[in-house]
């Protein structure tokens, strides 16, 4: 049995696919803050579980072979990987843990309260003796669907200067989970999932504005001009701070290396940006949102 955290996420939800589609006995945790589908597939078996509460986990994780842990955004996003870990244990199998956390924890993450967490889950994670396995991607070309109105205006603005970045399809990283979830020899493996180059965000918007045919430009923002922002489309101010933390992380280049896992773990390259911006013309597109 595998056992998918977070199966209602960015990545949790083509991973629920590809598993369905390989027909491998899965069960799929959802918070009790996300739905699960209205109509689940058949050969998925949902479940509602309280991150939170360890009372609620040890049941969804009795018979797990292998279990994939994302946590959400949280400010307790720490305890809740440690929770999963400890219901994990106490049901006494050596269930492998497939973990995501951020690229780049081998750097200096000191005040970027999201990779805190991220390496503080790990850390949990390795002293659990548990078998697990890593998958550390950079950030989601899913993140600019978040900027899509912005982008149809014109503009894709962000506080990281000139710095490039080798962000990652999210579907790549699902690809990449199921290959590992149904697959032997990852144990103490650490992949780092990235795409195929690193771009900045002038590179990204230029090739955005080719792909929908329309012209959109980079505006370097302050943080404090950010911080604005993310505060008037209503973020709380923990997850506002926190975004601002990363975007200082990754305007100093920590994020820019490219790394050939994907690759190497799935016999072809990553998805480029131009695949992932055609394949969501519509959402980048002024023209579909038009009249």
């Amino acid at each position: 049995m595998i056992v998918i955290t977070g199966a209602t996420g960015t990545v949790g939800t083509p991973l629920v696919r590809g598993l369905l589609e390989r027909g491998v006995p899965t069960r799929a945790i959802s918070r009790t803050t996300a739905r699960p589908p209205a109509s689940p597939e058949p050969g998925i078996q949902w479940v509602t579980a309280d991150l939170d509460d360890i009372s609620t986990l040890v049941a969804a994780y009795a018979d797990a072979d292998v279990v994939f842990l994302v946590t959400p955004v949280h400010p307790r996003m720490a305890r809740f990987a440690r929770n999963v870990i400890e219901a994990v244990l106490r049901g006494g199998n050596r269930t492998r843990i497939v973990l995501l956390v951020a690229a780049g924890l081998d750097q200096n993450v000191q005040g970027v309260r999201f990779l805190n967490a991220h390496a503080e889950g790990l850390a949990a994670l390795k002293a659990s003796e548990l078998p697990y396995t890593v998958l550390a991607p950079n950030g989601f070309f899913q993140n600019l669907l978040t900027m899509a109105g912005a982008i149809r205006a014109g503009t894709l603005a962000a506080p990281v200067g000139e710095a490039a970045i080798s962000f990652v399809d999210a579907r790549d990283v699902a690809d990449v989970a199921t290959h590992v979830l149904t697959t032997d020899g990852h144990d103490h493996a650490t992949y780092t999932l990235t795409g195929p180059r690193s771009l900045t965000h002038a590179e990204i918007a230029e090739q955005l504005g080719a792909v929908v045919g329309s012209d959109v430009r980079y505006s370097a923002l302050s943080p404090e001009q950010a911080r604005d922002q993310l505060t008037a489309a209503g973020l709380d101010p923990w997850r506002v701070d926190g975004l601002i933390e990363l975007y200082g992380f990754y305007a100093t280049g920590h994020a820019a290396a490219v790394s050939d896992d994907i690759e190497r773990l799935l016999g072809r390259a990553p998805r480029s940006l131009a695949e992932f911006a055609s394949d969501h013309r519509q959402a980048f597109s002024a023209s579909t949102h038009s009249g």
